[in-house]
């Protein structure tokens, strides 16, 4: 018969000086959550009302002073008001993304009650890659992959409780992170081309064909799967870093000429730096004309398949085989949480060729598991975070954000139209924007100096990139609490911080 532990008969617990009486132990548990949610609630707060940086940055060696990071990885928090010393400081020396000034990368602004789904996993650590481990994070990875097919077009009206994958049907599962995905779907594409390279080797002829603008993670990946970063191929882009369809029949025949086998052909959705969008639909047209895999990055702007003004950027996404869906980042969901979803269970299934006695197991089993088909043996439960942010407020809700995102991306870039000092070198068609101020000259280092100074002035974050060749700042308007008069300030900030900055470098 099960005995609770009894704490009678041990010494005093030195963790936080607590009692011997195990329900005042419980009490002080509980009050300790309460306070530093109350924290976490403070913290939300002050962002969210701009009373806040965006972001106070220090050097880690202060940062880890003011931690007392050595005493107490040491000696253990010393009381419960040494824990919420920890927590405070910690929270001041973050990144504040929920501050309306917060324009910097493709990271999610979660909702305010976000983190509650990663409380309970660090309670009770269920991992849902092994359907028994995790049997409730395993059932909402699978409704919520379905809701994506059913996004995607692959599945209409299947009932979103039938959690059975088979050949010839689409399928998918949830990783942490786009570049887990992005190499989750290569390798399946690798094995549909040479189904002998998990035991022989990778043939010394296999390509990958994208924009010269894809994604690092699809050159990593190809490294990783040991085809070498050479193995890809790329394709030109225009002045606005596309991928133009000529260019790529220009690569293919190139290609087909020399010898080699094209593993898969990679679209960006949208590029990371820019926003953009490939032009999806062509490329499925052309790949499947040539009988090539398909391969769709949307970690992005695969979002917008939620999103009823702003899906028709995806036409097209139907005729992919293979399709990576970021839900961290426009779907306000906390890091990590990436779907890679396939047109055919056959290919998730082929695309890593192993088995453990101790976890997989032929004779049939309750429920599903996803550890065969990824990387990953163990994951956190990553469809509860997922359903969770939907839950909050409703799935119409999420599209609507989405949406209007896009839609503040467009206002902003008609403000830098209007402005005589700042020039954006195309039409958004996501959330992303890049653009630079010309006052003082077009020179890329003074773009790169203007944005590190916008940063220390503590007001705003934003990002910078290269695009053709050209040093642009950039935005990406995640926050939902951002709207164009902060945009407006951003602006003011960015001619002011530019002559003060002009007059140091004069």
């Amino acid at each position: 018969m099960f005995k609770p532990y009894n704490f009678t008969k041990k010494k005093q617990i030195d963790f936080l000086f607590l009692p011997q009486d195990l329900k005042y132990i419980y009490t002080m548990v509980k009050e300790i959550i309460r306070k530093v949610g109350a924290q976490v609630e403070h913290y939300l707060e002050e962002s969210q009302k701009g009373n806040t940086p965006a972001l106070n940055q220090q050097a880690p060696e202060r940062i880890a002073q003011d931690l007392k990071l050595k005493k107490r990885f040491q000696k253990g928090f010393a009381s419960t008001e040494d824990l919420l010393d920890f927590t405070a400081t910690y929270l001041t020396h973050t990144n504040h993304l929920n501050h309306p000034h917060y324009m910097g990368h493709q990271v999610a602004v979660p909702q305010d009650l976000s983190g509650i789904p990663e409380f309970i996993h660090g309670a009770i650590n269920n991992p849902s890659s092994l359907y028994e481990m995790g049997p409730a994070g395993g059932t909402l990875e699978g409704f919520m992959i379905n809701w994506m097919l059913e996004k995607v077009g692959w599945e209409k009206q299947k009932d979103p409780y039938d959690f059975k994958f088979l050949p010839g049907r689409p399928s998918g599962l949830l990783t942490h992170g786009g570049s887990v995905a992005n190499l989750t779907a290569l390798a399946a594409a690798r094995a549909a081309a040479a189904p002998d390279a998990w035991t022989q080797g990778n043939p010394s002829n296999l390509i990958v064909i994208g924009a010269q603008t894809a994604h690092y993670s699809i050159a990593r990946a190809l490294s990783i799967l040991g085809l070498g970063s050479q193995a890809f191929w790329p394709v030109e882009v225009d002045e606005k870093e596309v991928l133009q369809m000529a260019s790529l029949e220009k690569v293919y025949k190139k290609a087909v000429k020399e010898g080699k086998k094209i593993m898969c052909v990679v679209a960006n959705a949208c590029a990371t730096s820019t926003g953009l969008f490939d032009p999806i639909d062509a490329m499925g047209d052309f790949c499947s004309k040539h009988q090539l895999w398909f391969h769709v990055d949307g970690a992005h702007g695969a979002a917008a398949l939620a999103a009823p003004k702003s899906r028709h950027h995806l036409k097209g996404i139907e005729k992919a085989s293979s399709i990576i869906w970021d839900a961290h980042k426009m779907m306000r969901v906390p890091a990590l949480c990436t779907a890679v979803l396939f047109k055919d269970f056959t290919h998730q299934a082929g695309a890593f060729q192993q088995k453990g006695s101790y976890v997989f197991h032929d004779d049939e089993v309750v429920g599903m598991d996803s550890m065969p088909y990824t990387i990953e043996c163990t994951k956190s439960a990553l469809g509860t975070k997922l359903f969770w942010t939907f839950a909050l407020e409703g799935e119409a809700a999420i599209g609507a954000y989405i949406d209007d995102s896009f839609a503040l991306t467009q206002d902003f870039y008609v403000l830098l139209q209007a402005h005589p000092h700042f020039e954006a070198p195309y039409t958004p068609e996501s959330n992303i924007l890049c653009f630079r101020y010309t006052r003082y000259g077009e020179d890329d280092e003074f773009q790169r100096k203007l944005r590190y100074a916008v940063i220390n002035e503590k007001a705003f974050y934003l990002t910078s990139c290269m695009m053709n060749g050209k040093r642009y700042l950039r935005v990406v308007l995640i926050n939902p609490k951002t709207d164009l008069k902060h945009l407006s300030a951003l602006l003011d900030c960015i001619e002011i911080t530019a002559e003060k900055l002009s007059e140091q470098l004069l």
